[in-house]
């Protein structure tokens, strides 16, 4: 057991406008099992790289272990070959029968180290990757976003395997995971960091019940400095007015006054001013305290969302409905009866490669390519742009069933790439034809920093890509929004923020997600595929 230590840190990135980190101290031991948790662009990754020396500090970071990063960067040129060809590049001295060991506890068969590692599943090359590193010894683990993309019962199987190791850190948003996993809590707030036992709910109950003290004693002092200010005023203006007196008298009228009342009046004044000035030190003081409450606060701004009435009650209808892309022995789904009626919000729920994805690409096709006017208001673009941006074109399917779209429906579409995304903000925004001013607004809304706004969006963390994309969908009135895995990478506090919104709104939704809580929350009616 050993303590990672970090004195006075202070990190900004190369023309970056402000510091990622600066003049930080705090201590975490590496027999705990902590969940680092923060908004998107706070610094989680940036922290995790700086652990591994990859880039240059001012400050300390003192320790004795050994750090080892998941998820690991696989070369273009392995992804042809069987993980048994390149585990030892991953990780170096690893262990053969340790992988297989590690294998067994998350429940994978250990045939998946001998196919190329590009016909793994997202699933299997992450069952893979925590084989490889969990099969050292004495190392402090640094695990980045283990469970995007993954369908639900690989993050149980991940959640599991990972409740039952310590010594490492956890960067992830999924809240079901971290209460899970997780025994120590280290949180990048807007303006300090804290390090907490316990999981994130009871975090999170702590955080509320403190901000709830916070708002209370903040009520407080706003009243006390009325009070001190009204005070402060009324003998600021006796003071001015007794030392308006020292100087002149009228003998007839003040006859009990003589020339040496001047210095009692002056003495008295001086008191009356002394009075001021302590009262004016207290309402600098209340200020100070009052601002200090508030800045670790979490208040999301209300979004909003423009939902359209559409005239049909049923917006998309399947009836043994199947697709098959050409040059596959087995259809990706058959025999699929949906009908999504106005109000619903549903998810679509199965494992990685069940269809879900490409029931979306389906539908989105066969509106835009319905005689009757659908629109396709893509939120990652319209085909021609994504064509430009280096996006895969669909493989062609062969249907069989039906599958109706109603006429005249408008969708709004959140792809589940982001890859594609590339300039300024701006350049964005004039491609796909929303109001700049809006449009930063909304991401202003989501947390989103004005300095990003200048950068080009290859620069940006996954969940501001993100969010670019989820400020895209929320900015277009639509009867249907198909959002497909929308909160990969998206902070917690934004989820909520999300979950509040579409409560709020009731849009007609069809979802793909795998965030249990999110799911709970706001889903209608939930298809197994």
């Amino acid at each position: 057991m050993a303590q990672i230590c970090v004195s006075d840190l202070t990190f900004y990135y190369e023309n970056s406008f402000d510091n990622i980190f600066e003049k930080v101290s705090f201590s975490i031991d590496t027999d705990w099992k902590l969940g680092l948790i923060g908004r998107n662009g706070k610094g989680k990754t940036t922290f995790l790289n700086l652990l591994l020396g990859k880039y240059e500090y001012q400050g300390s970071i003192s320790t004795s272990t050994v750090f080892d990063y998941f998820p690991y960067s696989v070369l273009p040129e392995d992804y042809g070959k069987c993980a048994v060809e390149f585990y030892e590049e991953l990780k170096a001295g690893s262990e053969f029968w340790r992988i297989l060991c590690e294998l067994e506890k998350l429940e994978a068969d250990a045939e998946i180290l001998y196919r190329p590692f590009e016909t793994l599943s997202h699933g299997e090359r992450t069952k893979v990757m925590l084989a490889v590193l969990f099969s050292g010894e004495n190392e402090f683990l640094l695990i980045d976003e283990p469970t995007n993309h993954l369908d639900q019962a690989s993050r149980e199987i991940v959640k599991r395997y990972l409740g039952g190791k310590r010594g490492f850190i956890l960067v992830s948003h999924d809240r079901d995971l971290l209460d899970a996993c997780v025994d120590h809590v280290l949180v990048l707030n807007r303006n300090s960091i804290e390090v907490q036992s316990g999981n994130f709910s009871s975090w999170w109950e702590n955080k509320n019940r403190k901000d709830a003290f916070s708002q209370r004693e903040n009520e407080k002092h706003k009243k006390e400095i009325v009070k001190l200010k009204k005070a402060s005023e009324r003998t600021k203006q006796w003071a001015d007015k007794n030392e308006g007196t020292k100087i002149g008298f009228d003998p007839v009228k003040e006859h009990d006054r003589c020339i040496a009342t001047r210095s009692f009046i002056g003495a008295k004044t001086k008191k009356m001013q002394s009075r001021v000035k302590q009262m004016e030190y207290r309402i600098d003081r209340e200020i100070e305290e009052k601002e200090g409450l508030l800045k670790d606060i979490e208040t999301p701004a209300e979004l909003k969302l423009s939902p359209l009435e559409h005239y049909k009650n049923v917006l998309i209808s399947a009836k043994e409905y199947g697709l098959k892309y050409q040059d596959a022995e087995t259809p990706v789904f058959e025999n699929l009866n949906l009908e999504v009626q106005q109000g619903e919000r549903i998810f679509l729920n199965g494992k990685n490669g069940c269809g879900k994805s490409s029931l979306i690409k389906a539908i989105l096709a066969n509106a835009a390519g319905n005689a009757a006017g659908n629109t396709v208001e893509n939120a990652a673009g319209n085909a021609a742009e994504d064509a430009k941006c280096g996006q895969k074109p669909v493989n062609p399917a062969a249907e069989t069933g039906t599958l109706r779209i109603a006429p005249n429906l408008v969708i709004s579409y959140i792809n589940q790439d982001t890859s594609f995304l590339k300039g300024d903000i701006r350049h964005f925004c004039r491609i796909r034809n929303l109001e700049e001013s809006l449009f930063c607004a909304i991401l202003r809304q989501l947390d989103m920093g004005r300095e990003q706004f200048a950068k080009n969006m290859k620069e940006f963390s996954e969940g501001q890509k993100k969010k670019v994309l989820i400020a895209a969908s929320l900015m277009t009135p639509a009867h249907l929004y198909i959002w497909d895995e929308p909160l990969n990478y998206i902070d917690v506090f934004s989820r909520m923020q999300l979950e509040k919104l579409i409560l709020a709104y009731h849009p007609t939704m069809l979802v793909v997600e795998h965030d249990v809580r999110f799911r709970e929350q706001i889903a209608t009616r939930v298809i197994e595929m």
